[in-house]
């Protein structure tokens, strides 16, 4: 006769535990940032395409014919650098607001996440298609409109200063970019490049910084 005590020969297995709180918490963490990083990664790859198209086509930047390799006219490696930045930094802005201790509150909804974007690609519009008297007027106007659309959709210390920041150091990689011949601006008047391209990348930062916490805002709606 089988043995029925417990622990036995013929006794059945009982259910394996549960994983403890702490596994849990880690692995939605994990698939949350995974989850968000693609979505980010998605859109920075379609706003890259769609407005290095304005650029392409205004012949405000141009590719060695060699490396024109998709339907936008974009050189195969901007659509998923840009991917990269994006997603690094729709990840970082929820991150710094928790380390911070400062959530960021204002304007918490899509409709302002999209009216962010369109300003943002208004403003990518603007640099490509609006002739202006110099570069020292288009500079300063976009200048002016990077910056109302952080106080329009941001007014972060927090975000203005990741916005800087970042932006310096694209400046700096696009620079070495075309300083090694990847590719080149038609008319550059600041070390290379246009003097205006810094308030692109800043205006950039803070359209994925707002995707990014708005993203951030939902999932942890739908985990509570």
């Amino acid at each position: 006769m089988a043995d029925s005590t417990p622990g036995g020969y013929g006794s059945e297995p009982g259910p394996r535990p549960a994983p403890g709180p702490y596994i849990s918490a880690v692995t939605n963490r994990t698939t949350n940032l995974v989850i968000r990083g693609a979505m980010l990664f998605s859109v920075g790859v379609f706003l890259a395409l769609v407005l290095n198209l304005l650029q392409v086509q205004r012949n405000v930047t141009l590719f060695p014919p060699d490396v024109i390799s998709s339907i936008f006219s974009s050189a195969w490696w901007v659509p998923p650098c840009c991917g990269t930045a994006s997603a690094l930094i729709g990840l970082l802005y929820p991150c710094i607001d928790s380390r911070l201790g400062e959530p960021h509150r204002f304007k918490r909804e899509w409709s302002s996440v999209m009216r962010c974007v369109a300003v943002f690609v208004g403003i990518n519009h603007a640099s490509a298609k609006v002739d202006f008297a110099n570069n020292v007027q288009l500079s300063l106007t976009l200048a002016a409109l990077s910056v109302g659309l952080w106080w329009s959709f941001d007014r972060s210390r927090s975000g203005f200063s990741l916005g800087v920041v970042i932006a310096l150091l694209a400046t700096l990689a696009t620079q070495l970019l075309v300083y090694n011949g990847v590719f080149q601006y038609t008319s550059p008047d600041f070390l290379y490049i246009r003097s205006w391209l810094p308030c692109i990348f800043f205006a950039g930062v803070i359209t994925m910084g707002n995707i990014g916490r708005q993203l951030a805002l939902l999932t942890v709606m739908l985990i509570s």
